[in-house]
């Protein structure tokens, strides 16, 4: 008997240290996570997609993810929003497997990109650290060789190839059927920074998701009809970078710390209320689809001229940041 219980203790050792203690897992109830989920269904592989322009200067990309619900595995679209801080960077979450579970890694804001399961989420996320963009100078410069900028009004952007991952991965877990990878010196570095966790505007966005029948596994076999976002609550793109048509864009959202803006008074035209005005506009999704980045490969070049004209942000273009 005391055999039997040193065995198991030793089995729930292994099992916590390869999930930390700052790990969360979902229960059945999206609202209310568990310490411990007993969900042993791989979440499926990562849709390819098209990436909607930038729609204001100083956002950040956060890539789209699979996250459990309910009814089992929903997709939260990849979404274009402000960071917490200036000078902070955005490390994604990700599905680990271990112990015959399945287990969630929050994702997290900080200086610098730590581990996030070797995932190819895309759009600067590879699997290994981040190239899409750095802060520079006061101000976060985008990769246009990586990411979706309309450089006609961004204009903190540069173009390099430099650590682009070639990897055409769809997994969407780390571990034994997935991807079998473990954090290298400067990810397991990042993990001891300084940490601030996913905003309210992330975690009303997972809500927002979770809400919609559409977005679970169950419904679209894999294969969400939205995928991603150009702000929370605006406008919903396809995969291959078409805007939804029942979509309807945001009335306002939240800005950088101390910034708050309409999207009415400030966004393109294109973004409009009303979504059979936006989808027959010049400036319309379809346009832009044919010339943003592709999640594959991470090498296309992203869109310069025909992507729908972004507006400016209200703290005149440029936020500050550490260089």
């Amino acid at each position: 008997m005391k055999k039997l219980l040193f065995i198991f203790s030793i089995c729930c050792l292994g099992y916590s240290t390869a999930f930390s203690q700052d790990d969360v897992y979902y229960s059945d109830n999206s609202s209310a996570p568990a310490a411990k989920a007993s969900i042993t269904v791989a979440p499926p592989e990562m849709p390819v997609y098209t990436q909607p322009a930038c729609p204001y200067d100083g956002y950040m990309w956060t890539p789209g993810y699979w996250a459990w619900g309910m009814g089992g595995y929903y997709w939260v679209p990849g979404v274009w929003l402000s960071p917490p801080r200036h000078g902070y960077l955005w490390t994604p979450g990700y599905w680990g497997f271990a112990g015959g579970y399945y287990g969630w890694h929050g994702g997290y804001w900080g200086e610098h990109i730590g581990f996030y399961g070797g995932v190819n989420y895309g759009y600067g996320y590879g699997g290994s650290g981040f190239y899409g963009g750095r802060w520079e100078g006061g101000a976060f410069r985008y990769n246009t060789a990586v990411v979706n900028v309309n450089t006609t009004v961004i204009h903190n952007t540069y173009q390099s190839n430099a650590g682009v991952s070639n990897s055409t991965s769809h997994a969407s877990f780390n571990g034994s059927g997935g991807i079998s990878v473990q954090p290298n010196a400067q990810e397991a570095a990042a993990a001891n920074e300084p940490h601030a966790q996913a905003t309210s505007e992330q975690q009303s966005h997972q809500q927002a998701a979770s809400q919609d029948k559409s977005a679970y596994a169950s419904a679209n076999h894999g294969k969400p009809a939205t995928t991603a976002m150009n702000t929370t609550n605006g406008k919903h793109y396809s995969s291959s970078g078409a805007a939804s048509k029942s979509a309807a864009a945001s009335s306002s959202h939240t800005a950088s710390p101390g910034q708050t803006h309409s999207a009415a008074a400030t966004a393109p035209k294109s973004e409009g209320a009303s979504a059979p005005k936006s989808n027959g506009s010049k400036a319309s999704a379809p346009k832009q689809q044919s010339s943003a980045p592709k999640n594959t490969s991470q090498q296309h070049k992203a869109a310069q001229h025909s992507a729908p004209k972004a507006a400016s942000h209200p703290s005149g273009g440029n936020h500050g940041g550490k260089k």
